[in-house]
């Protein structure tokens, strides 16, 4: 069993790390690889280059010590801040405590219960029973009840915009390019925003009446797709949308 080679010894070019004048330079490894192998050569080549010179140019004496040990420093720190924030959360649970309301009780409903806020479109629409035509076919009956028909019309609300993507494959990448689906989400968005308020207008009855509302509901949308396609209509011409029309058909977006 042979000793390692000590400090004092020469560096043969078996060894590990070969001698000063046998070590390849940045060219030579750069011209020895290919690919991913080359690009992490020239990054790390570079970023030493820039640190060396850094370091050249700079005042900065670098220390022995270039952190401190996780235990006792970093524990004691963390522990420290950490048992401060737990005070404060503390303190002002003591001093401001909570109202908590009355146990509740299985055996009652409350007045209005409500699903969460992002789910209040949905809400709406289970809401959609005015609509429901009655069926003089039927002898004045519905072909389906009001809780089936706002189903129904979650499944197609949800059917419309799963299938959105399919109908438009164009590569349009702001909304002035393709006015109609833009306006199409504007609309989206207000009868998102519009059928949420219905869903809770038992909340805030005396704001507005019910048929006022539900006439909104489905206006409103209206108005703001129409006044989105317009005015994206007469921003053409400033966007120069023939160009950038001709451009994306010669360069396509990757």
């Amino acid at each position: 069993m042979t000793d390692a080679p000590s400090k004092k010894d020469p560096v043969t070019p078996g060894d590990t790390v070969p001698p000063d004048n046998q070590t390849p330079t940045w060219t030579e490894r750069k011209a020895r690889t290919k690919g991913l192998s080359q690009l992490t050569y020239e990054y790390f080549e570079r970023a030493r280059r820039e640190d060396q010179e850094l370091r050249t140019s700079s005042s900065y004496i670098e220390r022995d010590v270039l952190g401190f040990p996780t235990w006792p420093h970093e524990t004691i720190r963390n522990l420290a801040i950490a048992s401060f924030f737990i005070g404060m959360i503390m303190f002002l649970s003591a001093t401001m405590p909570p109202h908590l309301e009355a146990p509740a009780d299985s055996s009652t409903t409350p007045a209005v219960i409500l699903p969460d806020w992002y789910l209040y479109w949905s809400f709406g629409l289970l809401k959609l029973g005015f609509l429901n035509p009655e069926l003089s076919i039927l002898g004045g009956e519905k072909l389906m009840t009001d809780r089936m028909y706002g189903v129904v019309a979650n499944l197609l609300v949800v059917g419309v915009i799963a299938i959105v993507p399919f109908l438009n494959k164009g590569s349009a990448r702001r909304p002035v390019e393709q006015p109609f689906w833009a306006a199409n989400g504007v609309g989206g968005v207000i009868f998102s925003i519009t059928i949420a308020a219905l869903s809770v207008k038992n909340l805030v009855p005396d704001m507005l009446s019910p048929h006022v509302l539900q006439d909104l509901t489905f206006l409103l949308p209206i108005v703001g797709a129409c006044l989105s396609y317009a005015v994206l209509k007469t921003m053409r011409e400033g966007y120069m949308f023939e160009l950038n029309r001709r451009y994306y058909r010669l360069r396509p977006p990757r």
